[in-house]
């Protein structure tokens, strides 16, 4: 399933290369992580939510999910400091490329009235966040098993550094950007 690792190697990184000039190798930008963080505030006043946020991050990406702590107390949210209130899982190498692969290919292509992700989402570092509001759209999750419909934010580290370079990158690695 080393499909798209092998594309980058092959395909990508040479296209890179020529396209933006660089001297070295190590200039080519490359995918570093994904992170992919779903937040709920049911979690305060249930606690096996997590469990089952945990549960659904897992099967979507292969890798265990870790809890995600509330920092600050807020009052009108009724939150306090150490709270549970989400999940979130890092991938890097093998894992993250078959994800991005299956994100890319198989979940994205499966969203309703789907035109494309939104090309303007980078964050001027190279830096490319996605957000989905449905947790259904991945093949691993079974429609009748899902107690609450979720929403993810998933955001792709690269070492690109500009936008324009990055988006270069995830274009070349298959990134259905709508057309402007």
């Amino acid at each position: 399933m080393a499909r798209l690792r092998d594309m980058y190697k092959a395909e990508v990184a040479p296209a890179l290369m020529k396209k933006f000039e660089y001297k070295s190798t190590m200039q080519i930008p490359k995918l570093d992580k994904i992170v992919v963080n779903v937040g709920t505030s049911d979690a305060k006043d249930n606690s096996k939510v997590i469990d089952s946020v945990i549960a659904d991050l897992t099967l979507i990406t292969g890798q265990k999910a870790v809890p995600t702590y509330a920092r600050k107390s807020v009052a009108n949210f009724k939150l306090r400091a150490g709270m549970k209130i989400g999940a979130k899982v890092t991938l890097r190498g093998e894992i993250m490329y078959e994800f991005v692969d299956r994100l890319f290919n198989f979940a994205l292509p499966r969203v309703r009235d789907f035109k494309g992700i939104n090309p303007n989402a980078f964050d001027g570092r190279g830096n490319y966040s996605l957000g989905l509001k449905e947790q259904l759209i991945f093949p691993e999750i079974e429609y009748d098993k899902v107690d609450k419909i979720r929403g993810m934010d998933i955001a792709f580290v690269t070492t690109a550094n500009t936008d324009e370079e990055a988006r270069e990158l995830l274009t070349l690695m298959g990134a259905p950007f709508a057309k402007e």
